[in-house]
């Protein structure tokens, strides 16, 4: 859930921050910068601790989930912004000579390719706040941290540790990893730029050129 808001502040963020309007560019800025300038401990507490003290009392789940997407979603905004201004100018001045609106232009051209650009960077930062969501625990939620300490009660600490904790965070990092590689697989395919998935996917992938040249023989 966290991995989830963070998308969606990038999103939003990294469009405002990007933006050539100051009154959108400057706030996006303000906010990518203030919670990317400050602990995520510190947030959490802010979030969890102080907030109650103004009337507004939060689930102990939702901090997490706010703390962890806000944090993660300003660094992951400043690859959305990254990303968008990486698409060549050629393909701007193209939207621009086919006289597309500036929503049509992003979401139809320059989005796609960005997105292709972006996912990368954006599957470290996701398997980073995986890891962060270890420091939850000191909320009391009972993640995967907080079980593995209560493990440690009832059998050896090594084992609690290295072979489930290791282990369990690693195997969790690598789904993750295979989903985003997934992800950039077809948005490459989609700009003509790679196998499909399914091509990936294959045992047995086809080598187009081999088969094209073997046509060009015949």
């Amino acid at each position: 859930m966290g991995s989830a808001l963070s998308l969606v502040l990038a999103v939003v963020l990294g469009l405002m921050a990007g933006a050539s309007n100051k009154a959108l560019a400057i706030p996006g800025r303000i906010i990518i910068e203030f919670f990317r300038g400050t602990s995520l401990v510190v947030q959490l507490f802010f979030i969890f601790f102080v907030l109650p003290q103004f009337g507004v009392e939060l689930p102990g789940m939702v901090v997490g989930v706010l703390a962890l997407g806000l944090n993660y979603g300003a660094y992951s905004a400043e690859v959305v912004r990254g990303s968008i201004a990486s698409v060549p100018r050629g393909q701007w001045e193209a939207t621009t000579a086919l006289s597309m609106s500036p929503v049509h232009r992003m979401r139809r051209v320059i989005f796609p390719q960005a997105w292709a650009l972006m996912i990368p960077s954006l599957a470290s930062l996701m398997v980073h706040l995986l890891k962060g969501t270890a420091i939850v625990s000191v909320i009391l939620l009972r993640d995967f941290t907080f079980y593995l300490d209560q493990l440690t009660r009832q059998t050896d600490t090594f084992w609690a540790y290295a072979a489930v904790g290791l282990v369990g965070y690693f195997l969790l990092a690598l789904i993750l990893t295979l989903f985003m590689n997934a992800l950039e697989a077809r948005a490459k395919h989609r700009l003509g730029r790679g196998p499909s998935l399914r091509e990936v996917l294959s045992p047995t992938p086809t080598n187009k050129n081999s088969l094209s040249t073997a046509g060009g023989g015949i």
